[in-house]
């Protein structure tokens, strides 16, 4: 279901998915903040998904979106999925290995956030095509960013719980790039810039 905003529904979706994530954004601090004086790098996790919090918060709206159910619900999971995660256990090799990956991946996120500014939220939605910084190369570098991040804390505090949680967020990672580009390549504009930028994840791969 395709919604042009401005829309009673697509209002009360707005501030209920804001509302939503604040609560997980808050329940991510609480859960990171006792280890981090011993796991220093994990606060590059905790700053990369407290960011995009924050960019839900004060996006801008969308011009179209996709609040059908399916859309919703791999939005949704995906996000409380990578969220999920609990720091601790041995790490496999130097911690520090594991933390400089983060970094990569949080540099890669930043560079994406800066790219589109205020053009960010869960949901399937076109916000205005972006083609500077890093979605010169891909066309969902934020997404990848955050995967390289999560693969990175995941070598630094491995266990079951982690493993299981960024192999499901994984995957709606990716059906949610499906969603997203179903909306996108509404947009001449898009297609156009799909074209120049044919790869969505991994260049050369994906």
């Amino acid at each position: 279901m395709k919604i042009p905003t401005g829309g009673l529904w697509e209002r009360v979706y707005d501030y209920a998915e804001r509302a939503f994530v604040t609560v997980l954004g808050v329940s991510i601090i609480s859960r990171f903040l006792p280890s981090l004086a011993a796991h220093p790098f994990d606060s590059v996790l905790l700053t990369s998904e407290c960011a995009a919090v924050a960019m839900v918060l004060f996006r801008r709206r969308a011009q179209v979106a996709d609040l059908s159910i399916y859309a919703v619900a791999i939005a949704l999971t995906g996000t409380t999925c990578g969220l999920l995660v609990r720091p601790g256990g041995g790490s496999y090799g130097p911690e520090w290995i594991g933390g400089l990956i983060m970094i990569a991946g949080g540099l890669l996120s930043i560079a994406a956030k800066v790219a589109l500014n205020r053009s960010f939220g869960l949901t399937a939605a076109n916000r205005g095509v972006k083609r500077e910084g890093p979605y010169r190369f891909m066309r969902h570098p934020m997404y990848a960013g955050y995967i390289v991040t999560q693969a990175g804390f995941l070598l630094a505090n491995p266990s079951v719980w982690n493993a299981i949680v960024y192999g499901v967020a994984w995957g709606l990672q990716i059906a949610r790039i499906s969603a997203e580009e179903k909306v996108l390549m509404q947009d001449v504009a898009y297609r156009d810039y799909a074209r120049t930028a044919p790869f969505r994840l991994v260049p050369g791969l994906y």
